[in-house]
């Protein structure tokens, strides 16, 4: 093993993967580069900044350049963008962005964490000035400062950094509208789930376009105006923020021949290494494994992200540390409704080869009795032949995500309906009913398997 590592990415897996190396190697010498002016940030809480629910910027980070080379040893530099991996020679050739210089830096081993990039839709006018995303600290200031002089925006997407975004920009006064292609919301819920999430959005106002696809950001006197429609509308915007996806930003490992997969993410196995033993890899960039079926997948959440970059760093460091693959296990809020979902959905599950079928209950998350209650709606998806717990997604109110995290935990540990039903979950009437909601939905999922299964 080497002593330079040099860490392309300063946020959550390739920090992760830095910190946990210098912890177990102190005499490693690390290198970040980071192209954005900011490391360590928590980009899953920029609709709330965007809002002003977050004050500053600067609530959203956990670290600074500085602090990492002061407090951690590890030289951080922002601003730095790697343009090039020369495998042959172990370097890589780095742009200072604020200087344009350019110059080369050799690598022992070497670590890839370059993140995801969103997708922008191929239409006219997806360049002009007020067209934002929302994937960096520097997206959430500009599009902050935008909205604070707009009266209406428009998001084209309907996952879950639009709907974030559009309830934030809701309460800061705009009239906000959401164009999304599918015919549905969030589409890995069930219907009936998707159909919630709609009627709370529209219930504060939020105008829903399903079925609609942008074609073109209108222009005016050089800035975005509206959007028009496939179908010839045009919606009035001051303001128009693209959340259609993110594809992982691979292009340097393309470039330098690594081995890619699913949606052109980086093939690593289970110690985060790529094709070439000298490069590793992790986060939104990578491509996963599915807990369930073992099948390639693509999650890129930020849990994901720093658990890889933890596994990385052990490795990088010289132990054999192993990523044995994710659930896609999520949760989002939308105004007053929660919604949460692990594992694989029912189609997900027949596509795969199982008996599969859903159960679903509605139940309320603590005693009738006691007040300021609300109710939990929880579908599990299992495996009729054998009971096997396969999937789970609930709406409701903020206990959603607790009982998720129970379900998830009984999915990677390869429960059953009937052993998730002898669980002995916690009562009290101002936390939960005598029953949980998770021991309703395992009663009810039984009989599926009792029914079904034979």
């Amino acid at each position: 093993m080497g002593n330079t590592l040099v860490v392309i990415g300063g946020t959550a897996a390739g920090l992760s993967a830095a910190s946990k190396a210098k912890r177990l190697c102190p005499e490693l010498e690390i290198i970040v580069y980071e192209r954005s002016g900011y490391v360590s940030y928590g980009a899953c809480g920029l609709p709330y900044f965007v809002g002003g629910l977050i004050p500053e910027a600067e609530d959203l980070i956990s670290l600074t350049a500085d602090s990492l080379r002061q407090k951690r040893g590890i030289p951080t530099y922002t601003r730095h963008e790697v343009i090039c991996i020369h495998r042959d020679k172990k370097q890589v050739e780095v742009k200072n962005l604020d200087t344009g210089e350019v110059f080369t830096q050799g690598y022992d081993q070497l670590m890839i964490a370059t993140g995801a990039e969103p997708v922008i839709p191929p239409i006219p006018g997806a360049n002009a000035q007020g067209v934002h995303c929302l994937r960096t600290v520097e997206d959430g200031i500009a599009l902050r400062a935008r909205a604070a002089g707009a009266k209406r925006a428009v998001i084209v997407g309907g996952g879950f950094i639009g709907l974030e975004t559009a309830e934030e920009l809701t309460q800061a006064g705009l009239a906000v509208t959401v164009v999304e292609a599918m015919p549905r919301l969030l589409p890995f819920l069930m219907e009936d789930y998707a159909g919630r999430i709609q009627a709370e959005l529209a219930a504060h106002g939020v105008a829903v376009r399903l079925g609609a696809a942008a074609a073109e950001v209108v222009v005016e006197d050089g800035r975005a105006a509206g959007v028009r429609l496939a179908e010839g509308e045009t919606l009035p915007a001051d303001l128009v923020l693209f959340s259609v996806g993110v594809r992982p930003a691979t292009r340097l490992a393309a470039d330098c021949g690594l081995t890619l997969g699913l949606k052109g993410a980086i093939v690593v196995d289970e110690e985060q290494r790529t094709s070439d033993p000298c490069i590793y890899a992790a986060g939104d960039c990578v491509q996963m494994k599915n807990l369930i079926t073992g099948e390639p997948c693509y999650f890129p959440l930020g849990t994901t992200a720093n658990k890889q970059g933890r596994i990385a760093g052990e490795n990088l460091a010289g132990q054999h540390s192993t990523f044995k693959g994710v659930l896609g296990s999520q949760v989002t809020k939308v105004f007053d409704l929660y919604a949460a979902a692990t594992g694989l959905t029912l189609r997900q599950a027949e596509e795969a080869g199982f008996a599969a079928a859903a159960s679903s209950i509605t139940k309320g998350d603590r005693a009738s009795y006691y007040p300021g209650g609300g109710e939990n709606h929880l579908t599990l998806i299992l495996d009729t032949a054998t009971g096997r717990l396969l999937g789970a997604q609930g709406v409701g109110t903020a206990t959603v995500a607790g009982r998720m995290n129970v379900l998830a935990t009984a999915i990677t540990a390869g429960m059953t309906v009937e052993e998730l039903n002898e669980l002995d979950l916690v009562y009290s009437p101002s936390v939960a009913p005598v029953y949980d909601p998770i021991l309703i939905a395992a009663s009810q999922a039984i009989k599926k398997v009792k029914r079904e299964g034979k």
